[in-house]
């Protein structure tokens, strides 16, 4: 009689963080109306839902899409931010309505980009 031994083969399930892993969200979607207003928010990872600190944001835009008018764009200015993860802005709202900001940003350790958008209401 023969006998067969098995080879079991474990494996490690390893976790890797992926672009839409992370998500950008308004501190607040209330905005004043005029130049100058600042504007901040979260990047979060959906995973643990922890603040993401440490990115490099490098492309902003900030237009009136949700108001139909795509085209209608603000400049948007970096500013300082004292909490991790929170990322602060400012930008001029010429006009009380919906604005969209998308964002691009390299996460430390991750490849790809993120990228996302968030909607914030312009009041006087």
């Amino acid at each position: 009689m023969l006998l067969a031994g098995a080879l079991v083969v474990g494996s490690a399930t390893v976790s890797h963080a992926a672009a839409q892993d992370y998500e950008f969200q308004p501190v607040s979607t209330d905005v004043k109306q005029g130049q100058g207003s600042p504007v901040s928010v979260r990047l979060v990872d959906k995973r643990t839902g922890k603040p993401v600190p440490d990115a490099v944001i490098f492309t902003t835009r900030m237009d009136m899409a949700p108001e139909g008018m795509e085209t209608m764009t603000t400049p948007v200015e970096a500013a300082s931010s004292a909490e991790p993860g929170v990322y602060a802005f400012k930008s001029d709202f010429t006009m009380a309505g919906g604005w969209r900001f998308k964002l691009a940003a390299k996460v430390q350790g991750e490849p790809d980009t993120v990228e996302g958008e968030v909607v914030l209401k312009a009041a006087p």
